[in-house]
Order: C-alpha cells, then structure tokens, then sequence
C-alpha cells in the first residue's frame, strides 16, 4: 500500500544521497532529481506494483531519472574522438603499460581497520571524479555506480562501443593519475 503522504518525510534524505552519489556531488540537479521522483512517482501511484516496496519503486525511479538525466546531457554535450598525448605515456604501441608507469600493487582497500583511510580515500575519488570531463564521468558512474552494462551505456548515451571503450580508458586513467598524486604517492 503506498503512503504518498509520507513520502518526503521517510524517503527525500536518501533518494538525495543516492542521487547526490551518482550526480557526481551536483546538489542542485539532486534536489531536482528528488522532486521528479515525487512527481512521477504521483503520477503513476494508478500502477504501482505491490509486489515491490514502496522505497524500492521509489529507488527505482530515482535510478532511471538519474539516468534519463545523463542521456539529456549527453545529447548536449557530443563527446569527440581524438588523440591524447597524456595518455600515451601510460602505453606502449602494443598497449601494455610503460615500465615507467605500470600500476602500484601494493595498497589495498576493505581492511576493517582502515576504514578512516577508506573514507578519505573515497573523498578523493570524488574530488577526483570531478575533474573528468562530463561524458567521462557519465560513463564511469552509470558503469560503476549503477553497474550497467556497456551495451546499455552505449544505447542510453548514444555512443559507438568503440567510443565507449576510450571514454573509458581516458576515465580510469585520469582517475588513477589523480588517485596517485592525490592518495597514493601523498
């Protein structure tokens, strides 16, 4: 039975943290998310399926808001293809990593007794998450935040596989380059 009454009072605060999280810490287009799930959420309360909870419904269309929200974008701003000097350090012709620049191996994250480093290690990620261009970082969450699959990513975004996979590759690497002189070499 849904409660559309009490919606805000027992869902805003975490649809806006889950929408926050994946929004790349873009307040305004959270808040706004939140109230499109309100309102879509009212106007489709004819349908809802029981057989679901009602917070889970409610995440639900926050999700496919979120993502709505990032094909829009995307149409906005076309991503275009070209050569990146900054990434050619990390790789020789074949694509094996540089000698120079292969990945450090010696860190980890989970331990329960690192978990002070772990929040700030996520803190940077953010900061860092936030430096990539727009499609990058579109790609990156809805891969990794919202584990969809590249397929879907490529339909959702209107972009080539081929596109998708150096969008990708530029993401994790200005990701790792900020994580290392951020976090790892700090």
């Amino acid at each position: 039975m849904l409660h559309p009454n009490k919606w805000v009072d027992n869902y805003s605060d975490g649809l806006y943290g889950f929408a926050l999280k994946r929004l790349n810490n873009n307040q305004t287009q959270a808040e706004d998310i939140v109230q499109e799930v309100f309102l879509s959420a009212w106007k489709s309360r004819d349908t809802y399926n029981k057989s679901f909870s009602e917070k889970t419904w409610l995440y639900s269309i926050c999700k496919n808001k979120i993502i709505d929200y990032y094909r829009k974008e995307n149409k906005v701003q076309k991503f275009e293809l070209g050569v990146n000097t900054e990434d050619d350090k990390y790789f020789i012709k074949d694509g094996h990593f540089n000698n120079d620049f292969k990945p450090i191996n010696n860190w980890s994250l989970g331990s329960s007794s690192n978990k002070i480093m772990e929040k700030e290690f996520f803190t940077v990620l953010q900061n860092c998450k936030q430096k990539l261009k727009t499609i990058q970082e579109q790609v990156f969450s809805l891969k990794y935040l919202e584990d969809i699959e590249p397929s879907e990513i490529c339909l959702l975004l209107e972009i080539t596989n081929q596109n998708y996979w150096v969008i990708m590759h530029r993401a994790k690497v200005q990701l790792r380059t900020c994580l290392e002189k951020n976090w790892i070499n700090s």
